[in-house]
């Protein structure tokens, strides 16, 4: 046999680092209000109104809406966008763009993303309302309409070291367990008689890891009263000692050189 039966593995020194991934942004929401709305029908496509500026993280933008459309021919369609002001090339957006009547009841919205190359640029959706829709939510709303933007920000990504660790990784030391509930007799409910010895051990863990034991064990036709320890014959106490720690462990006994003294064979034999 190996000098390693039985041993336990050395304990493993695992290096684990944690890192985390952050995506921050600022957010702002700003409301602009036109009174007055109908007047601003019939000014003509590409003619627009727009709304102070206002900031979020280090930039600055405005609402701007052309109610006949962006385009100089105009359209069917009223138009609203959001145009960057002030602030850093390549900014990164996400907003929605709302039309509100006067008591708040969202009758158009549109969610959007953009990369902002440059300031004075704007981003938007050119069919935000039809003109037929604004005309009846004008009527409703006495002559009065808000453009409401939700605005993200995104700054830079960055990744940064949460932790590191060193996991200390615990050897299974399941086989010596349970061996320390055979030797300490924690929870035993059977007994065995071999020669004069007498020996106590678990029904359950002797039947998981035997046939015969189970049928004698746990079948309830052939099994024994476990109130009456069960005589154990052609067997003697030393091989049946070695038998259990077996069971129990996986493993064989320490301490004593098994081939010399024959346990081994007939170990073996008792196993067959």
């Amino acid at each position: 046999m190996g000098d390693t039966v039985g041993s336990s593995p050395a304990k493993q020194c695992v290096p684990e680092t944690w890192w985390t991934s952050f995506m921050e942004g600022d957010t702002a929401a700003h409301s602009f209000q036109v009174t007055g709305f109908s007047l601003l029908d019939g000014m003509g496509g590409g003619n627009l109104v727009w709304s102070s500026a206002f900031r979020v993280g280090d930039c600055d933008s405005d609402i701007t809406f052309y109610p006949d459309g962006w385009k100089v021919d105009g359209g069917a369609h009223a138009s609203a966008f959001l145009r960057l002001c002030k602030g850093e090339p390549g900014l990164q957006t996400s907003y929605t763009l709302s039309l509100l009547g006067k008591d708040g009841q969202v009758f158009e919205q549109v969610s959007l993303e953009h990369v902002f190359k440059s300031t004075g640029t704007f981003w938007g959706y050119e069919r935000f309302v039809k003109k037929s829709k604004r005309q009846r939510l004008v009527s409703r709303n006495d002559d009065c309409v808000t453009i409401r933007c939700v605005l993200t920000v995104t700054r830079k990504h960055r990744t940064e070291e949460v932790r590191a660790l060193t996991i200390l990784t615990p050897p299974s030391n399941l086989h010596e367990d349970i061996a320390r509930m055979l030797k300490d007799e924690d929870g035993v409910d059977v007994a065995f008689v071999v020669g004069e010895k007498l020996f106590r051990a678990h029904q359950h863990i002797l039947a998981a890891r035997s046939p015969a034991f189970k049928a004698e064990l746990l079948d309830p036709l052939t099994k024994e009263d476990p109130t009456n320890p069960v005589n154990v014959h052609d067997m003697t106490s030393d091989i049946f000692e070695a038998l259990l720690h077996f069971m129990y462990t996986d493993t064989l006994p320490h301490g004593s050189d098994l081939e010399k003294t024959g346990i081994l064979w007939r170990l073996l034999a008792v196993g067959d």
